[in-house]
């Protein structure tokens, strides 16, 4: 007789073993129609899934948190169904949940198109009202194998040979479809309401770029159509704002194919850059960061030592020279230990912080290249804390704060906080690991801070706190983290001589605020639509004259301004005032300075902002007051300076 305890600690009693379906109809008809999987014993399952002894249980609907990632895989085996019926040849491969949708990858003798595509979607539309009812079955392995083989799929074959002899094949059967899965569904086509793809791309199988390309169908999924119309609606701002197409009007950089994945920074993005570098020169100086340089080329050595090139060789660019095996730097930190073990540190010399604006490469496939955003070359933020033990909680903490300050800065206020704790593959001891866990949790409950856990997602050297920026429209970026490390320093021989004299391994944060600085400004761009926040903007403001007889005046008002250490540049060219006016506001620059005759006479500018507000006639003292409360306030909204 089970006993099935829910969400509300309630009991129901049963005579005979019972699905999550029943228990949901066991409770009322309204919920056993919303039904969609349930959580057993904490399990998300199908709602099928049978129960024959005691057992906790949450049902799942369209309003629990499981529900997307349910709903987006069993939208993926609906595209795939769809992709059969109408491309009977077509092989399916593979098709997972990713975030905000799902894809699936196929192999088809030609490229599918875009009315493909919308063939495609409209044959899951019908099959979602045909109501397919979704259930599971289990195969034997070879059974399995034979299966599929006999219709043509030699891929998913291949996938299902590969799992070891004995362990039962779960399969997912929809109609006439059927898929290797191992769950959960949704009981039905009908329950998957709101579905979009969106694009076709190309993918490896098995993401090796020695296999053959695949067709990759990208879609979205939501609860509702809803949902689905605002996420909709987000990829269309999205695409608006997409930082290459804004450069293509604002001229910050350029990439050609002579250095993929390298950025050709051009006057504009250059100012950009360094306007952030020097920002985060002087806040970490104020954070007691000490700036070091290291080189570019290490021999390969130092890098089989630290770990990174049993873990990260494939990435790394390596040259021959001297019959000696070099790396490009593809990380920062072996070479800030290397700086450390100059000269015998103490106790009294922790914590000690590195910072670095380092300059990395790495061989990102060439296929995941995209704008500045990713790159191979790239310069990170980087620093490293050595520190003792007892250090880590209260260095983390002050570097939390320290990151709160610079997002601020910048214009974000929202901050995603999450753990990723040990992997599979690290090293260390579970002791080591059980400590640098709970100082990082310690920290963030320390401060105050919501965050999830991400089991198995850290370093393979340590876990680590990500912070993820939500930006305008509602897209979640990944750039801080701060990391526990008790391995490297050891592997690399750094020492200090702890109080009672004796010799002990430093503990190693590694941490970054904005990561990749191409990265970065890619977000910033796409943030801001170009407009950046005074303070940033590569012009921050043109003097225009009306005509001839003003240009001297222009010229001495942008000077005084530039002196002051304004970025002001003046435009005397022979146009009418209304043509330069709109084509600076079409630049983003934020205040458009302009002198006629009576401005000229009065020793004032006429300032209009690149929205178009007129704030009439001002003296140049106060404009450069306005400049320097601007740039106080930096990107944080509605903030008065005083």
């Amino acid at each position: 007789m089970p006993a099935i305890t829910l969400p509300d600690g309630s009991q129901r009693l049963f005579d005979n073993p019972v699905s999550v379906a029943d228990v949901a109809a066991d409770i009322g008809a309204g919920l056993a129609k919303a039904t969609l999987a349930g959580v057993v014993n904490g399990e998300v399952v199908d709602a099928s899934y049978v129960m024959h002894s005691d057992a906790t249980l949450s049902i799942v609907t369209d309003r629990s948190d499981e529900a997307l990632d349910i709903i987006r895989h069993s939208s993926a085996h609906l595209l795939a169904m769809a992709v059969k019926q109408l491309f009977p040849s077509a092989q399916v491969t593979i098709g997972p949940v990713i975030e905000d949708g799902f894809y699936y990858d196929f192999a088809f003798e030609r490229a599918f198109t875009p009315e493909d595509l919308e063939a495609i979607e409209a044959r899951m539309t019908e099959l979602v009202s045909q109501n397919h009812s979704i259930s599971r079955e289990e195969w034997d392995r070879d059974e399995a194998v034979a299966f599929f083989k006999g219709i043509g799929e030699e891929y998913k074959a291949e996938i299902i040979a590969s799992i070891p002899a004995g362990e039962p094949i779960g399969l997912y059967r929809q109609g006439d479809f059927i898929d290797l899965c191992r769950g959960p569904h949704v009981p039905s086509t009908a329950k998957l309401p709101a579905f979009k793809l969106t694009k076709v791309a190309g993918a490896y199988w098995r993401g090796d770029s020695n296999n053959e390309m695949l067709q990759r169908i990208y879609g979205t999924a939501w609860t509702n159509k809803k949902e689905l119309n605002a996420y909709i609606n987000r990829l269309a701002e999205a695409e608006k704002r997409d930082h290459r197409k804004i450069n293509k009007k604002l001229d910050f950089f350029h990439m050609q194919e002579e250095a993929p994945g390298s950025v050709f920074w051009h006057p504009k993005g250059w100012s950009v850059y360094n306007t952030i570098e020097s920002y985060m020169r002087g806040k970490q100086r104020e954070q007691g960061y000490q700036e070091i340089k290291t080189p570019q080329i290490v021999d390969f050595s130092l890098w089989e030592k630290s770990g990174h090139a049993d873990k990260f060789g494939d990435d790394m660019f390596s040259l021959q020279t001297d019959d000696r095996s070099y790396a490009v730097k593809p990380m920062n930190c072996p070479c800030h230990v290397q700086v450390f073990n100059q000269g015998l540190k103490s106790y009294r010399d922790l914590p000690l912080r590195l910072a670095e604006f380092g300059s990395c490469h790495r061989n990102e496939p060439s296929g995941s290249l995209h704008g500045i955003m990713r790159v191979r070359s790239f310069t990170q933020d980087d620093a490293h804390i050595f520190c003792t033990e007892a250090q880590i909680q209260p260095e983390v903490a002050q570097f939390i704060d320290f990151l709160h300050e610079v997002y601020t800065d910048f214009g974000f206020d929202e901050i995603i906080y999450r753990l990723s704790t040990r992997p599979e593959k690290r090293v260390g001891s579970d002791d080591d690991w059980d400590r640098a866990e709970k100082a990082l949790a310690d920290a963030l409950d320390a401060k105050g801070l919501a965050w999830e856990e991400l089991p198995g997602e850290g370093a393979f050297y340590g876990p680590k706190i990500e912070f993820s920026l939500k930006d305008c429209i509602g897209r979640v970026w990944q750039l801080g983290t701060v990391q526990v490390d008790f391995s490297m320093p050891g592997r690399l021989d750094a020492q200090y001589v702890a109080e009672d004299g004796s010799r002990q391994v430093p503990v190693m944060l590694h941490r970054a605020i904005l990561g990749s600085f191409e990265r970065f400004i890619g977000i910033l761009i796409e943030q801001y639509e170009g407009a950046f926040p005074f303070w940033l903007a590569p012009e921050q403001a043109v003097v225009v004259n009306i005509t001839d007889a003003q240009g001297d005046y222009a010229q001495e008002v942008a000077k005084s301004l530039q002196n002051k250490g304004f970025r002001v540049i003046c435009d005397l060219r022979n146009e009418k005032i209304g043509f330069k006016i709109r084509g600076h506001s079409i630049q983003r620059v934020p205040y458009i300075l302009v002198v006629g005759d009576n401005e000229k006479d009065s020793r004032t500018v006429a300032v209009r902002t690149r929205d178009g507000k007129d704030l009439g006639s001002i003296t140049l003292d106060q404009v450069a007051t306005m400049f320097i409360e601007e740039t106080e306030r930096r990107g944080r909204i509605g903030v008065e300076t005083e």
